[in-house]
């Protein structure tokens, strides 16, 4: 199976912009939507904005994507990066909350709108799942 991977980031809608409980059912819906759809990804909630990777199969991305636009949850949602890769980034989770590190700050700041804002997104990713390690 051919995987891609999508990097996104969208502003939060005020109902899900801070708060514990909207987060986890966030997560908790996600997750479950993922496995049945064999997705796997991180997403971080910073400054009012969603950050989130996710990866598997053209179709079942594209499914998920249509629901995202569709979601009252997100706000402006843009597509930073979509790409076919090798193999999963986050093959341990099919949905994973990821806290944001120091860099997530300068990124929003900085470098949403930068040419290589998918390239920069997937690395804070990447530097923020580095704590959530599953021992083999």
């Amino acid at each position: 199976m051919k995987l891609f991977r999508i990097v996104y980031v969208s502003r939060a809608a005020e109902a899900v912009s801070d708060g514990l409980m909207p987060l986890i059912d966030i997560i908790g819906v996600s997750d479950r939507n993922n496995r049945r759809d064999h997705l796997t990804g991180a997403l971080m909630r910073h400054q009012g904005f969603f950050i989130q990777v996710i990866e598997g199969a053209r179709g079942d991305l594209d499914r998920l994507m249509k629901r995202l636009h569709q979601d009252r949850r997100h706000e402006d949602l843009r597509i930073l990066a979509d790409r076919p890769v090798e193999s999963r980034g986050f093959p341990d989770w099919a949905m994973v909350r990821l806290d944001a590190p120091p860099a997530a700050d300068d990124f929003l700041d900085d470098h949403l709108e930068a040419p290589d804002a998918g390239d920069r997104a997937e690395a804070l990713l990447v530097q923020a799942s580095r704590s959530m390690a599953v021992a083999p």
